[in-house]
């Protein structure tokens, strides 16, 4: 669920939290698995979005399957960065669904990487607020 249904501090409710959860789908799409895996050997890994933001920032690839041809390696990279971009915390650093759709529809040369998301909007915990 999107960071703006727990956290005040962030900003209000709105359809950016459909772009949150559709970003969040693409990351399970794109990892066939969920986000968090908290069984993983890695703790690294734990957080599905940190880790691939890591590995495409680093110039990567994800190994979606052993025998992925370029193109579905391009396609991969897309989806994650589209994602990832979907997956900000704050909703007004995420994009409309219209922009999501001119980003998966472009090439992924184009692409710019976000900043890198996180779990909470804040590294001190006392200021977190809930509702």
């Amino acid at each position: 669920m999107a960071p703006e249904l727990f956290y005040k501090n962030i900003g209000g409710v709105s359809y950016k939290a459909d772009v949150y959860s559709y970003g969040m789908l693409l990351m399970e799409m794109v990892g066939k698995r969920k986000n968090l895996n908290a069984l993983t050997n890695h703790s690294s890994q734990i957080y599905f979005p940190s880790w691939v933001y890591d590995q495409v920032s680093e110039g990567k690839d994800i190994e979606v399957q052993e025998d992925a041809t370029e193109h579905e390696k391009k396609t991969t990279t897309k989806m994650i960065i589209v994602a990832l971009w979907c997956i900000q915390l704050k909703p007004v650093d995420r994009p409309s669904m219209h922009k999501v759709v001119e980003m998966l529809e472009s090439d992924v040369e184009s692409q710019q990487m976000p900043p890198k998301p996180f779990l909470t909007p804040y590294q001190d915990c006392t200021e977190l607020i809930y509702y």
